[in-house]
Parts: structure tokens; C-alpha cells; sequence
């Protein structure tokens, strides 16, 4: 089963450098901005293929968790489960999105670390998070991304770790990507 595969790597030390051009540090940052811009456009299908086939999209329940295998998590989804979320959350039989929430994501202090092992970039950035339904809610967390470069220049989602500054709090649903 893929989402019990110990091998997925999660580690976000780098296993090496990486020198980016100012011009490719600047496609790293489109990438993260146009990333949360489909989400607070409710794009959804489209955000799902900025995804690897093989990515992970991970909410830590834990301060300095180390992986999603040894405890729970708030969440870690594979192929499958973000488009389960993504063909429920736009259901108009969805009671739990009546209204539709809607959200702002507000990405800055985007910072390369280096290369993992598997040659994916490992991106850090701060991410801050509102939305509505019903009544305001909003999250800060530290967000690291591993991207994969692909032949066209373009980047794909490899990992997508959220770590939420309160994730030991007593948390609604978070239906909504963050």
C-alpha cells in the first residue's frame, strides 16, 4: 500500500547544495504563489496536476514529527485521497461545504535548502491562512516543499509538509488544502 511505504522520503535535511540563478530561485516562488493561487480560486483539478503521481500532501500532528508512520497526522494523502477530497469538496451535495468556504493563502520568506537525496528541491517558506464559512478561521505554519523538476522546466509536487504553529490545538475539519 503507497501511503504505508516507509521508503517515501520525508527527511527535509538536504543531502546536498544547490545553487539556483536568480532566475530559477524566481520560478521556484511563481511556482509556490500560482500553487495557492488555484487554491483560493477554488481551481482544484488544476492544482492536483502540479502534483508528481507519487506525491504526498502531509499536516503533521505533531511539533518536529518526524515522519507519518510512527504517529497520526492531521493528514497524509497520496494520489488518491486529494482527489477523493478535491471530487467531494466541489459535490453540491456536500453539507459540510454549505456555504462553500472560501480562503486566502499568503506565502512569503520562500528560501531554497538544498537537494534530497532523490534530487528534489527542498523550498521552506512561511505560510499564513484564512478562511471563511460560516465564521473566520486562520493558521500559520512553516511549509516545506520538495519539488521535481521536469524536462519542460516546469515543477512538480513531490512533497508538501504543513506545520501548523498550533497543530497540537483541537482543530475543526480542515477540509480545504493548505
Amino acid at each position: 500500500m503507497k501511503l504505508l511505504d516507509r521508503s517515501f522520503d520525508v527527511e527535509l535535511r538536504p543531502a546536498s547544495g544547490s545553487r539556483l540563478s536568480s532566475e530559477a530561485l524566481r520560478s521556484v516562488e511563481q511556482f509556490l504563489y500560482h500553487e495557492v493561487a488555484l487554491l483560493d480560486d477554488r481551481e482544484l483539478d488544476a492544482w492536483l496536476d502540479l502534483w508528481a503521481e507519487d506525491g504526498r500532501y502531509w499536516i503533521p500532528r505533531f511539533e518536529g514529527q518526524a515522519d507519518p508512520f510512527g504517529q497520526i497526522s492531521l493528514c497524509w494523502e497520496d494520489h488518491m485521497l486529494r482527489h477523493t477530497r478535491v471530487r467531494r469538496l466541489a459535490n453540491p451535495r456536500n453539507w459540510s461545504q454549505q456555504p462553500p468556504a472560501r480562503c486566502s493563502h499568503l506565502v512569503g520568506n520562500v528560501s531554497v535548502r538544498g537537494l534530497d537525496a532523490e534530487g528534489c528541491l527542498i523550498v521552506r517558506s512561511s505560510l499564513l491562512y484564512t478562511e471563511w464559512r460560516l465564521e473566520q478561521r486562520q493558521f500559520a505554519a512553516t511549509v516545506h516543499h520538495k519539488l521535481q523538476a521536469q524536462q519542460d522546466g516546469a515543477w512538480r509536487m513531490r512533497l508538501k509538509r504543513v506545520d501548523l504553529v498550533n497543530c497540537d490545538a483541537m482543530l475543526g475539519n480542515l477540509e480545504l488544502f493548505l
